[in-house]
């Protein structure tokens, strides 16, 4: 829930805050996707052919793709389909917390009405 949150209030931040014109915007938000690539890489200590994205690092990159159009996503460091399931469980994760039921069955009765029932 925290995690949907946050990554409702990035996108917003994104948009208000990133340039309007959709040529520098999308300059800039290949910017910012390659600087958090560095910061993730520089993160690692040993030497791996695949980044250790944490799911911080994937919210940022599923916000800066809703950012911009599907077809300028080949700019991101991810592969489209990989910002796309990045988001799909994002929203999963949020309304996950809605679906969850107590259990099978309906709820027991309190000890009271129990035993004015058993008279």
């Amino acid at each position: 829930m925290l995690l949907s949150f946050s990554y409702t209030i990035v996108v917003f931040l994104l948009n208000s805050v990133v340039i309007r014109t959709p040529s520098v915007r999308a300059q800039t938000i290949e910017l910012l996707a390659l600087r958090h690539e560095v910061r993730v890489l520089r993160r690692q200590r040993r030497q791996r052919k695949r980044a250790d994205w944490r799911p911080g690092d994937r919210l940022l990159l599923a916000a800066l793709g809703r950012c911009l159009p599907r077809r300028e996503w080949g700019r991101f460091p991810v592969r489209p389909e990989t910002l796309l399931r990045w988001h799909h469980a994002l929203v999963r994760r949020k309304w996950a917390v809605f679906g969850q039921r107590r259990g099978p069955g309906r709820p027991p009765l309190p000890p009271e009405v129990r035993q004015k029932c058993a008279r």
